[in-house]
């Protein structure tokens, strides 16, 4: 397995958006504004993190 980390927080709320987005950033392991989480850095998480990049920031 890997053992680089992506670290990714949410930073704009999932209200008004679309609900796979949602499904995507509760995936993430994301509930409340500003959570931060450390996950895999594998190409699953790195596709989650790309469909709903406009609502996170995340740093390798």
């Amino acid at each position: 397995m890997s053992d680089k980390k992506v670290k990714v927080t949410l930073v704009k709320s999932v209200i008004g958006t679309k609900q796979s987005h949602r499904a995507t950033v509760r995936g993430l392991g994301l509930r409340k504004l500003h959570q931060a989480v450390e996950l895999e850095d594998t190409a699953a998480v790195r596709g989650m993190i790309n469909k709903v990049s406009y609502l996170l920031k995340w740093e390798s």
